[in-house]
């Protein structure tokens, strides 16, 4: 199973999955292109680190989507790596229709909360600020609506007494970290039986 990273920012899950396929707990997939939206995003060092296809792709004009132009460019540049999966780790940007749709059922997304409660910006901080006990994270399959694709699997995290906003977010990334390779661990298994 051939998989696409897109990410936007330090890339500590797409080095969670690259760590896994260098450990062997990828199951039968692999890594074959990090493409980012920012030009220093430290997301693209891994590629050098792991002897992964890395590179900047403009995203156009706008900060938080792609134009048409932008949009049919990155389609183009993901197509040529023939993914099997396209997985955003930390990717900031809205998809929509046309590049959904140009890789139907592919594309995965990891959020930092219990989906469906606290989605878009934020999970970690909304989820503290409302008060919760538990939280977690969730990875689904993305649809045009933003975290409301169907949910693939999730991981619990206890919210104690003692945590603090930072505390709980090194615990949700920990928990972010070994969620996602696993998923796609399982995924590539389905995929290889299919």
């Amino acid at each position: 199973m051939r998989i696409v990273i897109l990410g936007s920012g330090r890339g500590s899950n797409a080095e969670a999955i690259l760590r896994a396929e260098k450990e062997g707990r990828l199951g039968k997939a692999e890594v074959v292109a990090i493409f980012s939206d920012k030009p220093d995003a430290k997301i693209l060092f891994l590629g050098s680190e792991f002897k992964k296809p890395s590179r900047f792709l403009d995203p156009g004009p706008f900060k938080t989507k792609f134009d048409v132009k932008s949009e049919k460019f990155w389609i183009s540049k993901i197509e040529a790596f023939d993914p099997d999966l396209v997985v955003l780790a930390g990717f900031m940007r809205v998809l929509k229709g046309p590049f959904i749709q140009a890789f139907p059922n592919k594309i995965i997304n990891l959020h930092p909360s219990l989906l469906p409660s606290f989605p878009g910006l934020d999970g970690i901080g909304q989820a503290w600020r409302h008060g919760v006990k538990v939280t977690g994270c969730t990875v689904h399959y993305v649809n045009e609506m933003i975290d409301a694709g169907e949910i693939i699997a999730q991981q619990a995290v206890r919210i104690e007494l003692t945590d603090t906003i930072d505390s709980l977010e090194k615990k949700i990334h920990a928990a972010e970290h070994s969620l996602l390779p696993e998923v796609i661990a399982e995924l590539s298994i389905r995929y290889n039986e299919g």
